[in-house]
């Protein structure tokens, strides 16, 4: 039987790089990857958000669960609604 690798603030720091990974390579692949069809774009994008969605699913599930983290070390894309949110109740 295959062991869980602990559910700790390291994992769930982890998860956030990796998280953070996948919208750099969506970003890449959306401005600098050229296609022979707009299905084939599709495709590639569809996979890479699936992989993307489930990694993002469990590190939110893990903040709930109350595992500490750095705010500091969130993904980007996970930063930007907070930062938002913060500037316009600052002004």
């Amino acid at each position: 039987m295959k062991s869980q690798p602990p559910r700790d603030k390291y994992f769930l720091r982890s998860l956030h790089q990796e998280i953070d990974l996948y919208d750099r390579k969506l970003s890449y692949l959306a401005n600098h990857v050229e296609f022979a069809s707009a299905a084939e774009r599709d495709e590639a994008e569809k996979k890479m958000m699936t992989k993307r969605a489930t990694l993002a699913e469990t590190a939110k599930m893990l903040a709930a669960t109350g595992v500490e983290f750095d705010p500091a070390e969130l993904p980007r894309s996970f930063r930007a609604p907070q930062e938002a949110a913060a500037n316009t109740s600052a002004t």
